[in-house]
């Protein structure tokens, strides 16, 4: 068992205290992570701040090496940091687990290196000469989450310093140890101070959104925690990025045929075993085939191996944590409560690790709160309708507006009905696949702000326009 240390200044930093990070399969201690204190904090942010000087200053050529260097940098060490991450998460190492993750790490971290801030001609004339400049930020505060702690933590870093800016990071204290030895991995290639990382309980988060010395906050996470990122930073004005909770609803229409999209329904509903905030929570199903999309999810989910992350057969692992452990069994255990119909799974067995089964359940309705709530786990609740009208409605009854799926024969009925619901993304015969080059984002209860492509890059930067 190590005791890890905070990345500061590009070299590592001992703390006084520690706390234990543990194995979810096993419930193993993985290793311990430093408990950061208020001088951690105001030490990296110095350390980030001096290095924004040099960093803003380079050419546009320099970042742009120096992010595709962090890429090859993170493939070296993919087995490391897959394993570790695997261990203090719990994903498996193959399917669409750790070493799924770090590839997206890197594919998101090579499309961000090639995007750019050209300036823009407003004007051109006999009038004067307009130019809009994108200029970096200066500190970035990123604060990440359990479920994809890697890749993630990219999404944040990676257009952060390709726009000048640094970062001081701090990751989930549930799933801190990867996200640190990959700090210390980028630190390899990226000058003292560019990019820090400090960990630590709830405590450290409120330090680091209202710190003076940070511009701008990104976080990933669930909506509560997002308001109060957002009043923390609310006295120093800071920029902020914030990708929040979704209860992403997928409507199936009465044209499919239900075996040809059970397994791309399957893997929309349970890809890092639900844990996912683009991942299908509710999925309205029209009576026609109701029955048949039932029997063909059942069929597919009941072929699909639950297990420690470490045993290469698995495919999904455990819930990363009790406390979501719990939210999932007391959000099953009141739908059976309510009427609802177990088809597969609903209640865990006795034995080590946060495992709960795959569960589907059918008979439920809006307003009840395995329906209503995003239970961000191995449940699906499946329900009937008529009308599609009517689903589009309760679709969009959610204060959440993350993403969204429709399934469909009929490309264009099912663009229709996808031109509808009111969510950041829709997709159409698949459910989450987000992309490097397209802005993914939320609307109501989902977020603030965009990330990926040109727009996500951008919102790392500020406009100075220019009259000559």
């Amino acid at each position: 068992m190590n005791d890890f240390c905070h990345i500061i200044n590009g070299v590592q930093v001992t703390a006084r205290n520690h706390f234990n990070v543990y194995n979810p399969s096993t419930a193993a201690i993985v290793g311990r992570a430093p408990e950061a204190e208020k001088t951690d904090i105001d030490n990296a942010v110095s350390a980030a701040r001096a290095a924004f000087e040099g960093w803003s200053r380079t050419s546009n050529e320099v970042r742009r090496k120096a992010v595709h260097d962090a890429a090859n940098a993170i493939e070296k060490h993919l087995e490391e940091l897959a394993t570790l991450l695997t261990l203090e998460q719990g994903k498996p190492l193959g399917g669409m687990g750790s070493r799924f993750e770090l590839a997206g790490a890197m594919a998101w971290t090579r499309y961000t290196a090639d995007l750019e801030l050209p300036v823009q001609i407003l004007q051109d004339n006999d009038e004067g000469r307009v130019k809009l400049h994108r200029k970096p930020l200066g500190v970035v505060g990123s604060i990440t989450p359990w479920n994809w702690p890697l890749m993630i933590a990219c999404w944040h870093i990676m257009p952060a310093i390709r726009a000048g800016n640094t970062v001081v990071i701090k990751p989930s204290p549930y799933t801190p140890l990867s996200t640190i030895r990959m700090v210390e991995i980028l630190n390899g290639c990226l000058p003292a101070g560019v990019v820090n990382v400090v960990t630590g309980q709830d405590n450290v988060g409120d330090l680091i959104s209202g710190h003076p010395g940070i511009s701008k906050l990104v976080f990933t996470g669930s909506t509560s925690t997002g308001k109060k990122v957002m009043r923390s930073a609310s006295d120093t004005l800071k920029r902020l990025t914030l990708e929040l909770g979704g209860n992403d609803a997928g409507i199936v229409l009465p044209d499919v045929d239900p075996a040809a999209i059970a397994e791309g329904l399957f893997w929309g509903a349970f890809i890092n075993n639900g844990q996912t905030c683009a991942a299908m929570k509710r999925l309205y199903v029209h009576a026609d085939v109701h029955d048949a999309v039932c029997e063909n999810l059942v069929s597919f989910a009941a072929k699909v191996t639950m297990g420690d992350g470490m045993d290469e057969a698995n495919l999904l692992g455990p819930i990363q944590n009790r406390v979501q452990f719990d939210k999932v069994t007391r959000l099953v255990e009141d739908a059976k409560a309510r009427g609802g119909k177990v088809l597969l799974g609903g209640s865990a067995k006795e034995g080590p690790g946060h495992f709960y089964p795959i569960t589907l359940v059918s008979g439920l309705a809006n307003g009840d709160p395995l329906v209503d709530e995003e239970q961000f786990g191995p449940v699906l609740p499946i329900i009937r309708y008529a009308d599609v009208n009517d689903a589009i409605r309760e679709a969009n009854n959610s204060v959440n507006g993350l993403g969204g799926s429709v399934w469909s024969r009929d490309v264009r009925e099912a663009k229709r009905i996808a031109s509808h619901l009111e969510c950041g993304s829709v997709w159409i015969n698949k459910h989450g696949a987000i992309q490097p080059n397209a802005p993914f984002g939320g609307v109501k209860s989902s977020g603030i702000g965009v990330e990926f492509g040109q727009l996500g890059l951008e919102e790392n930067s500020s406009v100075q326009v220019i009259f000559s």
